[in-house]
């Protein structure tokens, strides 16, 4: 249940990414799931074995270049999908970093919520 919740929840933050940022188009939100799912994918599959390839990289930039990943992972799903576009590498990156606020702030709220903590 926790799993279909925040595929939901992250589908809509895509809308929301899109809504506020215009370098970010979505055309649907089932086009919004199917892209909050490759996303997903990307981010456990692909992003491991290039932040350990990346790693001298990423440590001489002090982890900033994890923000070049996380941007790299976002335009690979765009490019990968139909009804997700972004414009640019400098558009993924400004998209992927509000995906990844509301990927937190969703985070906290789902576990505040099945916690039980949310109940009081």
């Amino acid at each position: 249940m926790r799993l279909i919740v925040r595929w939901l929840l992250l589908a809509a933050a895509l809308l929301f990414v899109a809504y506020v940022y215009p370098g970010v188009a979505v055309l649907s939100f089932g086009s919004a799931m199917i892209a909050a799912l490759v996303l997903g994918l990307l981010n456990t599959l692909v992003r491991p074995i290039l932040v350990i390839l990346t790693l001298p990289v990423t440590l001489i930039t002090l982890g900033l270049f994890l923000f070049v990943i996380n941007a790299a992972m976002f335009w690979a799903a765009a490019n990968v999908l139909d009804g997700f576009a972004v414009r640019g590498f400098g558009a993924a990156l400004i998209g992927s970093l509000i995906y990844s606020v509301c990927g937190i702030v969703i985070d906290a709220a789902i576990e505040r919520v099945f916690s039980g903590k949310g109940r009081d």
